[in-house]
């Protein structure tokens, strides 16, 4: 009786395998296939495959309509086939072999990879979107932009920080800058700063590197003043390019970050006067002196300016006409000084890809309190929305700070309004408020995190386009005297107006708080999983 049920489970199991299991090793596949690339006729319209470059078996590609033998002398394992090789390789990242008259339809298609004629893999698809590659990934399939590549998340340090904010401090990017002796990349979405051009002008003509990546199409369009910025910083010999065109990643590059030298510098903020001018943002920023942070951010850079989608400036330029704009002007009181801190940890957070979900996981981790300032939140089922709900539910001490410029006033307004009952009712310690700056500054345009000893600096909105669709670069820091000094801004700009928002009662009570965040980390360590 025994030996009978064996058999009917080995029965069953033959039944429940995938089709062709067994007969080819495990690491045999389709992998991608790209079947409406940007271009006249899908030329150039490719699959990737994994197949072992020493197997001597036939192995064949059927695409629905024929059936397509792959070459015996594979140079690898990974291969693209096409039966437009040349179009091919200018979006593959893969060697790229040719076979006659591939045929993937747009509308939709069931690839199979046989060996021996017998089908090892299927891939199958509806409605393939221009440009796009559908991927295998471990929640199934997913269609991505041809040429983006996900970063996992990468850990650093120690490492020494300056953390600063905006525009009480403007000082801080501006002679990072000009400190540069080898490399100066900068990566932002508009470029209208003259302070921050000249640095660059002035570190080209010294025989650094300096290179500088834009948005190509930002909201709203680029203006007359934005494009002479660029058109200066081209003539001098700055390497500049915009990413955006039919071939774009992304829907915007919005990062807000430089490499200069052997220091990053992460802000919150646009390059322009009204952000890194001193003039009208609250913004937090962070300069991190770390060779491998630099590395992996300049690495970040060189990936994101060298596909199809940077466009050289001056080409993209040329015939294109631009608004006229008005730069922001004011002064505004320097109340809060830069602080220097260590930090344990430094991880670098990117989207698309892995900075919602960790950023998600932040929050998830706070034993004690998240501080929260935004520009405004996408909706109320906003992923990162929920998990300072669920902060709160645990007996977290939560609070959210946003805009109260005009343009987002009344939304805001309603969803602190939302919050606020939310609370009530529950009875959460979760309270939320639209910012009253009291002249200190215009407009909340930050986009930070402080949650018990780490903080999240970056570019980062809290919506759904800018989780999954913008490239977006934060950094998540693991430090207690760092989370002390954006604490106390913080708790400066949540009681608005003047009050509480001196240098010296920041700089007392970032002492007071740094004391008590100290017990607290030494009762309980935050860890990153």
């Amino acid at each position: 009786m025994a030996r009978i049920w064996v058999a009917a489970l080995l029965v069953c199991a033959a039944l429940l395998a995938p089709v062709g299991a067994g007969a080819a090793p495990p690491d045999a596949g389709i992998v991608a296939a790209v079947p409406n690339p940007v271009a006249d006729g899908d030329a150039g319209e490719f699959v990737v495959l994994d197949v072992p470059a020493a197997s001597t078996a036939n192995w064949t590609l059927g695409d629905g309509e024929r059936v397509h033998s792959l070459p015996h002398d594979r140079p690898a394992s990974r291969i693209a086939v096409s039966d437009d090789p040349a179009a091919a390789r200018r979006l593959a990242d893969a060697p790229v072999l040719a076979v006659a008259r591939l045929s993937l339809a747009n509308g939709g298609e069931r690839l199979r990879l046989r060996r021996d004629g017998t089908v090892v893999a299927t891939l199958t698809y509806r409605d393939a979107p221009e440009g796009e590659r559908l991927v295998r990934t471990d929640d199934g399939r997913r269609w991505r932009p041809v040429g983006y590549q996900p970063r996992n998340v990468t850990r650093h340090g120690p490492a020494s920080v300056t953390g600063f904010v905006l525009p009480d401090d403007p000082a801080v990017p501006i002679e990072t800058l000009r400190g540069a002796e080898r490399r100066l990349f900068l990566a932002g979405y508009t470029f209208t700063s003259e302070r921050v051009a000249d640095a660059l002008v002035a570190a080209e003509r010294r025989g650094v590197d300096v290179r500088v990546l834009v948005d190509a199409a930002p909201v709203g369009g680029r203006t007359r003043r934005g494009a002479d910025t660029l058109d200066r910083l081209a003539a001098a010999g700055v390497d500049v390019a915009v990413l955006g065109g039919p071939r774009a990643r992304f829907d915007y590059h919005h990062p807000k970050y430089a490499v200069v030298d052997d220091r990053a510098l992460v802000l919150t903020e646009n390059w322009k006067p009204s952000g890194v001018g001193g003039h009208s943002s609250r913004g937090w920023g962070v300069r991190v002196a770390s060779p491998s942070l630099a590395a992996d951010l300049a690495g970040l850079f060189r990936a994101d300016a060298g596909w199809a989608d940077a466009i050289p400036w001056r080409q993209y330029r040329r015939g294109r006409t631009f608004e006229a704009g008005e730069p922001a002007s004011g002064d505004f009181p320097s109340r809060v000084e830069a602080t220097e801190a260590t930090a344990a940890e430094v991880r670098v957070l990117t989207a698309p890809g892995n900075a919602g979900p960790e950023l998600v996981g932040v929050i998830d981790r706070a034993e004690n309190r998240v501080d929260v300032i935004q520009p405004t939140v996408g909706s109320r089922e906003e992923p990162l929305l929920r998990a300072t709900v669920r902060a709160a539910e645990r007996g977290v001490d939560v609070r959210i700070l946003l805009s109260g410029a005009w343009y987002v006033a009344e939304e805001n307004a309603a969803l602190v309004e939302w919050l606020n009952g939310v609370a009530e009712r529950r009875g959460l310690p979760l309270t939320a408020r639209v910012a009253d700056a009291g002249g200190r500054f215009e407009k909340i345009h930050a986009k930070g995190v402080v949650a018990d000893d780490v903080v999240v600096v970056g570019s980062l909105n809290w919506n759904a386009n800018a989780r999954t669709e913008n490239r977006e670069v934060a950094l998540a820091i693991r430090s207690a005297s760092l989370a002390s000094y954006f604490h106390e801004s913080f708790v400066a700009d949540w009681r608005g107006g003047g009050s509480g928002g001196s240098t010296t009662w920041l700089v007392v009570g970032g002492a007071l708080a740094a004391l008590v965040l100290a017990l607290i980390v030494a009762r309980k360590t935050i860890r990153f999983d």
